[in-house]
This record gives C-alpha cells, sequence and structure tokens, in this order.
C-alpha cells in the first residue's frame, strides 16, 4: 500500500484540493446543476436524468456530499439531497481567494 504524504500540506491547501477533486467529474457537476434546478430531490430522480446507474450515481452523490458541498436528509427509506448553501458559499469564497491570489501575486506569466 502507498504511504501518502497528504497530511503534510496545509489544511487550507487540502481544502482547496479537496472541493476541487469533487467537482473534477462532468458527473458531479450534472448533479450539482440538477439539484440547482430542483432545489432537492432523491436518488433516484438524479438517476433518471443521467446516463448512469444507481450505484455509480450514489458514489458521485456520497463524493459531493463528503466535500460538503450538498447535504442529505432521511427521509423514511430514502435520502432527500440538495445543496449546502453555507458549505456552497463558503467553497465558492475559498476557491475564488485561491484563484486570485494565483494571478495577483505571480509577477510574469509566460
Amino acid at each position: 500500500m502507498a504511504i501518502t504524504k497528504v497530511g503534510e500540506f496545509k489544511m487550507k491547501e487540502r481544502k482547496i484540493a479537496s472541493l476541487c477533486k469533487a467537482l473534477a467529474h462532468p458527473a458531479r457537476i450534472a448533479i450539482i446543476n440538477f439539484l440547482v434546478k430542483k432545489r432537492e430531490c432523491i436518488c433516484s430522480e438524479v438517476v433518471d436524468e443521467l446516463p448512469l446507474s444507481q450505484s455509480t450515481v450514489s458514489q458521485h452523490l456520497k463524493e459531493l456530499k463528503k466535500a460538503g458541498l450538498i447535504k442529505g436528509d432521511i427521509d423514511g427509506p430514502r435520502v432527500c439531497y440538495c445543496i449546502d448553501r453555507e458549505k456552497w458559499n463558503e467553497a465558492g469564497g475559498i476557491i475564488n481567494l485561491f484563484l486570485s491570489q494565483q494571478v495577483l501575486q505571480a509577477e510574469k506569466t509566460c
């Protein structure tokens, strides 16, 4: 098993990487777009919208939830998903700050 050195990076760098990783798949972007339009939905509604199996959609939802971009509330035997607005705004600020700092700090571009 490979040894990871993720812990050697600053917490801020790990958070940015985690958010970018969560958004680094077109299916997850499609899920976010769907949740924005629907406001909230259950997994089967997302499955009906995307050309993916239920298990694949569930895995993508799990990754988005793990990153804090969405939340899922248990409603009987199913989970109702929606954008976590507070975390979404926080994520937008973190990524925005990161991207703007990189450009402002660079004296020259190639």
